[in-house]
């Protein structure tokens, strides 16, 4: 739930302040005791189990090279400021224990904590934050780069107070976005060696140290008892087992049979047939393992089987519109996850940020007037939604528009085989897949595209290569889910910006690149009151859906969590929905 914000003072531009939001006023005032999702009553102690499927060969986070734990982030590396959970986009004091800017943000000035420090004893200083900054915009991942490069000038204007120049830059959230930003530890580091993949653990300041690693098996958290921190608002009742144990499964049936055999401890689903039929095990029946849904106030995330359009074969839209339109999710739904998902067709999909349903008013078509046939008649009148089959697996109403599409776009059906009319070539391509889930979806999908002659290749290949081909933009077509928020920025520009469709490692999946994309982008990121930015982002909802850039697959109305009854949580959950970072080891009385 959001919290109320009428009581909260008004910021003062070129004051410090506790905290800073990106809209509107932090919900918690200075001098807050605790926030309402966490347990500041929680016992420490224990070990919390995590499984991953995957694997990994890399302790560092922030490069391109190589797969890691993204947990790193957080639990051994901090910020300057931490996210408060019940806000769509207000951040706390961490490391830095005030926080200044101006009206129009064309600065942002950092107090450091006098106690904030490295796990190595040594201060934490504005020297440490100006270097990370510049490793990071020069070495960093792409979105790092992209970000921090928007720095005009860093200064250190004491040991403890760091200035970051922003004229320029004409972005709102960047004094957010630096908030954020990694710390790393200047006299840890080799900037000549920074990109290369290592299992050296990074020195931070937070919470945990890393204190064991197999290579591709299993990293652990150990809690560093000496942790600067632990006594801040922003931490009471977080970080409360001793260790935390991350192991790595290399497909989803042994996944998922460690959890039921108790190897670790809580498991996020996303399978309804699963969440229906797995779980029927003696651990559930007698209470061990509980079962649990967690709203969530944030936009659904939006999963889809993405179209490579840097692939000549889906350059056409009207080849990408019958595609989707064969998407037989009706059928899907009762006979594979018993009619337990919703379809998704939006990007910001259940939140106030979404355009399904709504018609653009005025504030968007001022926006979008300057890229005429941009927006769909249809998403302009929010009319569109996905195709509604007869749920038989053989709809022929959707078969005959996909056709007239393709016959426009150049191809006819010469018996069972679709042809290019030009050169006779029958439309074929690829789906990777690295998962069980993703199999059983891309070959119920290659059934439904089988019906208009399309012959479709589905490629399982192991998470080593699915994610080197991935993060290259070596595939056809691949399933991904994009996690939003309700304040959507900076990041927007590494999913889908111009820019990021030629940039190795970013999340522009799809290869978009779209004038109109980036106009909406700059507008939510230059937007000084609420309505503007909803605007900017409903527009830009508009845009990527009429695009067809995927074909929008479906969501849960909840979060799924099992969990063994040995863990607990707080009562109360936040907007963001559950935090393991609040959970705790249950005393043995408690325990089934």
């Amino acid at each position: 739930m959001l919290l109320p914000m009428a009581s909260v003072a008004q910021a003062r531009p070129g004051v410090p302040e506790h905290a800073i939001a990106m809209h509107g006023e932090p919900a918690m005032p200075a001098g807050f005791d605790q926030l309402r999702y966490a347990n500041p009553d929680a016992p420490k102690g224990g070990r919390l189990n995590q499984g991953i499927l995957g694997t990994f060969d890399s302790l560092n986070p922030f490069i391109v090279k190589g797969i890691t734990l993204p947990q790193v982030r957080g639990y051994v590396v901090e910020s300057l400021l931490a996210r408060g959970y019940d806000e769509p986009f207000t951040l706390y004091g961490l490391l830095a224990k005030t926080v200044e800017t101006d009206a129009d943000r064309t600065y942002v000035k950092f107090e450091l904590d006098p106690a904030a420090k490295f796990s190595d004893g040594k201060p934490v200083t504005a020297e440490d934050v100006i270097f990370s900054w510049e490793l990071l915009r020069d070495k960093g991942r792409p979105n790092y780069r992209t970000y921090y490069a928007k720095v005009a000038k860093a200064e250190a204007l004491s040991d403890r107070v760091v200035r970051f120049d922003l004229t320029g830059a004409d972005d709102r959230e960047l004094p957010l976005i630096l908030g954020l930003m990694p710390v790393l530890a200047k006299h840890a580091i080799n900037p000549d060696t920074f990109e290369d993949t290592t299992f050296d653990p990074i020195v931070g300041s937070g919470p945990y140290v890393i204190s064991a690693v197999e290579p591709g098996r299993s990293i652990t958290f150990k809690r560093d008892p000496n942790y600067w921190g632990r006594n801040l608002p922003i931490n009471r009742g977080f970080w409360n087992f001793d260790e935390i144990r991350y192991d790595f499964y290399r497909d989803t049936n042994s996944h998922f049979e460690a959890f039921t055999k108790g190897l670790y401890d809580l498991r996020v689903e996303y399978d309804p047939s699963r969440w229906e039929t797995a779980y029927n095990v003696p651990a559930v029946r007698d209470g061990r393992i509980v079962k649990e849904a967690f709203p969530t106030g944030m936009p659904k995330p939006f999963s889809g089987l993405v179209f490579n359009t840097r692939r000549p074969l889906f350059q056409d839209i009207r080849v990408r519109e019958a595609l989707a339109l064969l998407f037989d999710f009706k059928w899907l739904n009762h006979n594979f996850f018993f009619d337990k998902y919703q379809r998704s067709a939006s990007y910001f999909e259940g939140s106030e940020l979404s355009a399904r349903g709504r018609p653009a008013d005025d504030s968007e078509r001022a926006l979008l007037k300057p890229f005429p046939g941009a927006v769909r008649d249809d998403v302009m009148e929010g009319r569109w939604q996905p195709p509604v089959t007869d749920g038989t697996g053989r709809d022929r109403e959707t078969l005959r528009r996909a056709l007239e599409l393709l016959d426009a776009a150049g191809y006819d059906l010469d018996r069972t085989v679709l042809r290019n009319r030009a050169n006779k070539r029958p439309f074929t391509f690829e789906i990777m897949v690295t998962t069980k889930e993703q199999e059983r979806l891309a070959l119920a999908y290659s059934r439904d595209l089988k019906r208009a002659g399309i012959a479709v290749r589905v490629r399982v290949v192991d998470a080593v290569q699915y994610d080197g081909r991935r993060l290259t933009y070596d595939y056809d077509m691949i399933e991904y889910r994009w996690d939003q928020s309700l304040s959507p920025g900076n990041e927007q520009s590494f999913y889908w910006g111009s820019a990021a469709a030629d940039a190795d490692g970013t999340r522009n999946y799809m290869g978009v690149k779209s004038p109109a994309v980036d106009a909406m982008i700059a507008a939510l990121l230059s937007a000084h009151e609420r309505d503007q930015f909803v605007a900017a982002v409903r527009a830009l909802d508009r845009i990527l859906i009429s695009g067809f850039f995927v074909v929008p697959l479906y969501h849960l109305p909840d979060q799924w969590v099992a969990r063994w009854s040995r863990v607990e949580h707080p009562a109360a959950t936040s907007l963001f929905g559950y935090l393991p970072e609040t959970w705790w080891r249950a005393a043995p009385e408690r325990r089934q």
